[in-house]
């Protein structure tokens, strides 16, 4: 049973606690960390298991609409995500994707579009996916081409959205267009589109190292009702913007359960493995290794769960989403690269678990903002900061 002593940490209460205890039980049960030869079959198989162990009520808002509270908890939507990734990162991703998928609608749909699309989302019964990438426009959401031109009580998209999370097996998609003419972040609005509508085609499948559900979507003439606009026409920048802050955090907590999974990986192959009469853990090598690992797993864990608790004390967590995203997952990558360095050839066969976690911990460091987003984000936060504190002209040296 993995070490949860840091569930002791003044940042959680005791429902948190009940939680990770929980779900720990029910992952050691359910779960594991061995790949599927049908990915599309097995995230449809793990929303539906997810949905029925009660965990996908955590990612959707309003209890009225199948959520477990009124409000995204983000401490419980780290926890989950964390003790997932520790289990199996298939399994992480199904439940991330169900939040980030439904999380606008969470935020800001109507009654209506709630009613219609929360409850089968918490339930498990219906995917959901998140397309604001394009080719053209990633990290820079304002460079998006994909256009909704209003016509009569519809829109008509057309472009092409890539990099998209559960496409080609979600049930509907929470899509980002601008108005035509329209420039930058401004006009741009967000749509729930079915799986199905006319128009709207997958058309790529993609493949990555981590196998998981990935798509390009076509949209050609697609024509949209207007109630199925979320939130105010324009709106769409802050639509987006309000649900990564929500689910970035989650990323280094994704991070973490990776990390956390590789280092005891990392420490049973240490005192298990005989070499030249004595164990691995005995050299001095090992042990620097493995104390390296170790710190860099509670500084990220300290990162997430400072940024989690203060996004649930209702504070802005521009700063210290980036800071824990950023470090999360840069040291997951060390610490997972030192775990296939000491399990040696075993590291790179497939199979292993620590062949699994270095293909699912790559694809952290780049989506919901690459680390030199998230550099430049905290730069900017810095800066700001430290501007708005400035009071006295001069510099340090002058009493500032």
């Amino acid at each position: 049973m993995r070490d949860q002593a840091y569930l002791d940490w003044p940042f959680f209460e005791p429902r948190h606690r009940k939680l990770a205890h929980d779900l720990e039980a029910w992952a050691r049960h359910h779960l594991t960390a061995h790949l599927e030869p049908d990915t599309d079959q097995a995230c449809r198989r793990l929303v539906r298991l997810l949905g029925a162990g009660g965990w996908t009520r955590y990612a959707v808002g309003g209890p009225a609409y199948g959520g477990m509270r009124e409000q995204i908890d983000t401490r419980a939507v780290c926890l989950i995500r964390e003790a997932l990734a520790y289990h199996q990162g298939l399994a992480d991703f199904a439940f991330a994707m169900q939040g980030l998928g439904s999380g606008a609608i969470s935020l800001h749909g109507s009654p209506e579009q709630k009613a219609r699309y929360l409850g089968p989302v918490a339930r498990g019964e219906s995917i959901a996916a998140f397309a604001l990438s394009e080719p053209e426009a990633g990290s820079d959401v304002g460079a998006l081409c994909t256009e909704a031109r209003a016509e009569g009580q519809n829109y008509i998209l057309n472009g092409q959205k890539t990099w998209i999370s559960n496409g080609g097996i979600a049930d509907f998609y929470v899509v980002f267009a601008r108005a035509p003419g329209s420039q930058g972040t401004k006009g741009i609005s967000a749509f729930v589109v079915e799986a199905g509508t006319p128009g709207l085609e997958v058309a790529e499948r993609i493949e990555v190292i981590a196998p998981h559900p990935l798509a390009t979507l076509r949209f050609n003439h697609c024509r949209v009702p207007a109630h199925q606009r979320l939130g105010e026409e324009g709106q769409g920048f802050k639509i987006a913007m309000q649900t990564l802050d929500i689910f970035r955090t989650s990323v280094a907590a994704a991070a973490l359960g990776f990390a956390r999974r590789a280092l005891d990986e990392a420490l049973y192959r240490a005192t298990t493995r005989a070499l030249f009469g004595q164990t691995l853990a005995d050299f001095q090598l090992t042990q620097a290794r493995l104390a390296d690992m170790a710190v860099k797993v509670d500084a990220a864990a300290l990162l997430t769960y400072r940024a989690a608790w203060l996004r649930d004390q209702g504070q802005r967590v521009t700063q210290e989403a980036a800071m824990a995203k950023l470090t999360a997952t840069e040291y997951a990558q060390q610490v997972v690269d030192g775990a296939v360095q000491l399990w040696g050839g075993l590291g790179v066969t497939r199979g292993q678990v620590v062949e699994s976690l270095y293909r699912e911990i790559r694809a952290l460091r780049i989506y919901e903002g690459a680390s030199e987003v998230q550099q430049l984000i905290i730069a900017r936060e810095l800066l700001k900061h430290f501007k708005e504190t400035q009071t006295v002209k001069g510099g340090i040296g002058d009493g500032v």
